[in-house]
């Protein structure tokens, strides 16, 4: 730091002394003084909490808000989300639609890897195939699918070369869509679309795993990561925007407790602690609330609860249904959450909804009495096998729990064992099917309820997890696709979702809102409707 100090001093009085003979001598010493005081004060630090280890720096392997965070800070995309909640040019400097809104075709600024590289259309290009490649497993791929070739490529039935993404050359990359999409530049500023450097990745299987290895193209690069402890970033001098990044470092700690996040706040070793990474202290959110202090906005986000409908008596709709009416979720928002989150009875949020009316009525009782001792019956069973609800280790998912298995045991009179499992091991279990019902949670990756619908399309696809998928809930949603009017679409849409919630594999719980205490002079952090956060244009005050 104290190179570049120095560098910007000489430049400065270099400036002065020219400005001095033609009379610029008031201007010199205000430069003089603003010097002065960025010495006073030094670098300006971030101090956040990360409540768990990414588990991925890898944008394309990143399935969580914190390994999403982490790469929205490190990467740049062709477009990138700005201040105004919309899609804005960003390593892309020019972008090019066709009239049949089928072909885009964008033209590359000039801008590097952090390790000094230039990035090119073909890291583009590299990443996108490389996302849709089966071999590396990606759970988001299929938020490439509207590209064309791209859904048959990563299932298995298409080539690489069929894939409709091609660089002309090392600053254009043309893309051929499937069918016209609205909302496509908002998915190339996701962290799925980002690039990444075809060197460094087949060079080093993990080479996201490490401060040492990690390459990125956004405004800051990872300078140390101590695993499971902490994690900082600093100011990438190669990144094309650089003079827009106000933050000279992101200092995060790992610390898995609320409690301990806010009082580490509270005593000055934090600059924010809760959302949209964490979460605050269900206990303290009362007086947080009364003081003032705490931040609160609703974002268009889905907690809910995942059924494996291919373990018993999930197998059942009836019974999923059951399960589904019986939460009171009124009551878990006023005496657990308390923070005025809006009871969800469908699975695509408000701001994005499709059908106007619930699709049910919350803590729905005598409903779900009738539809268990229905669904008992079609499975041949007298008594409910043993039922165990799996959430990962946290305050808030724990609490839930604990009020919904009271609510089950009290409709139902069934003993519902809770599981709890630390993040990682809790999503490669989803994963791989080991859990009867299991906590999860859906925020949106751009504006549109498909983004919502796509998630259960195919059984053993994305972040299904369910197991379940309906052959006519997929021809409504391909259906969708190819639906140019508007009005129509979101028909289409509302008859899928309706399909969805009386097959119910998952129950949503409540629409999400995120809340947070700050320090005053943290500003510029961007928080959109989405729940992304964005620190390139935050700054210390």
């Amino acid at each position: 730091m104290k190179k570049t100090v120095f560098a910007a001093m000489s430049s400065i009085l270099v400036l002065g002394a020219a400005l001095a003979g033609c009379g610029g001598e008031k201007a010199a010493d205000q430069a003089q003084d603003k010097t002065e005081q960025q010495e006073k004060t030094g670098p300006k630090v971030l101090r956040l909490n990360l409540p768990s280890e990414p588990p991925s720096a890898d944008p394309g392997l990143i399935e969580e808000n914190i390994g999403g965070a982490i790469a929205r800070a490190t990467f740049d995309g062709l477009t990138r989300i700005g201040e105004d909640g919309k899609p804005h040019e960003s390593v892309a400097e020019k972008i090019d639609i066709s009239e049949d809104g089928l072909t885009y075709t964008f033209h590359l600024r000039d801008s590097k890897w952090s390790n000094g590289d230039p990035v090119t259309a073909h890291d583009f290009e590299y990443a996108w195939k490389r996302v849709l490649d089966p071999k590396l497993g990606s759970t988001y791929a299929y938020q490439l699918y509207c590209i064309k070739g791209a859904e048959e490529y990563n299932n298995g039935k298409g080539s690489v070369e069929n894939v409709g993404v091609k660089a002309l050359d090392d600053k254009t990359l043309q893309v051929q869509l499937k069918n016209p999409t609205p909302y496509f530049l908002e998915l190339t500023a996701f962290y799925t679309y980002y690039p990444v450097n075809k060197k460094v990745a087949e060079s080093n299987p993990n080479w996201a795993m490490e401060a040492q290895t990690h390459v990125g193209n956004g405004p800051f690069k990872i300078e140390q990561w101590e695993h499971k402890s902490k994690l900082i970033l600093v100011k990438n001098e190669n990144y094309w925007d650089k003079d827009a990044v106000k933050l000279d470092k992101i200092d995060f700690s790992m610390v898995d407790d609320a409690n301990t996040e806010l009082s580490m706040f509270e005593h000055g070793d934090l600059d924010w602690a809760g959302g949209p990474l964490s979460a605050l202290p269900i206990d303290a959110i009362p007086a947080l609330k009364e003081s003032g202090k705490m931040q609160t906005r609703a974002i268009a986000g889905t907690y809910m609860y995942k059924f494996n409908t291919e373990q018993p008596p999930f197998t059942n709709a009836k019974i999923r249904k059951a399960f589904a009416y019986a939460i009171n979720r009124k009551s878990i928002i006023e005496n657990v959450t308390q923070a005025n989150q809006e009871p969800a009875m469908s699975l695509v949020p408000p701001t994005m909804a499709v059908s106007s009316q619930p699709y049910f009525k919350d803590n729905d009782v005598e409903t779900a009495k009738k539809l268990l001792a229905e669904g008992m019956k079609e499975l041949g069973i007298t008594k409910l096998p043993p039922i165990t609800l799996s959430y990962n280790t946290s305050e808030g998912h724990q609490k839930i729990a604990q009020a919904i298995q009271d609510q089950w045991k009290k409709a139902f009179g069934v003993e519902v064992k809770l599981e709890n499992k630390e993040w990682k091991v809790f999503l490669e279990d989803m994963h791989q099917g080991k859990f009867q019902i299991g906590r999860s949670s859906w925020t949106g990756d751009f504006n549109d309820a498909i983004n919502f619908l796509d998630l259960f399309k195919y059984k053993k696809g994305s972040n299904n997890d369910t197991n379940w998928e309906h052959p006519k809930y997929q021809e409504l949603l391909n259906k969708s696709a190819a639906e140019k009017d508007p009005e129509k679409r979101r028909q289409i849409l509302a008859e899928a979702e309706a399909l969805f919630m009386d097959e119910m594999p998952a129950a949503p719980i409540y629409f999400y809102t995120q809340s947070y205490v700050k320090n005053d002079n943290v500003k510029g952090v961007v928080l959109d409707g989405l729940g992304f956060v964005d620190w390139k244009w935050a700054t210390i005050e």
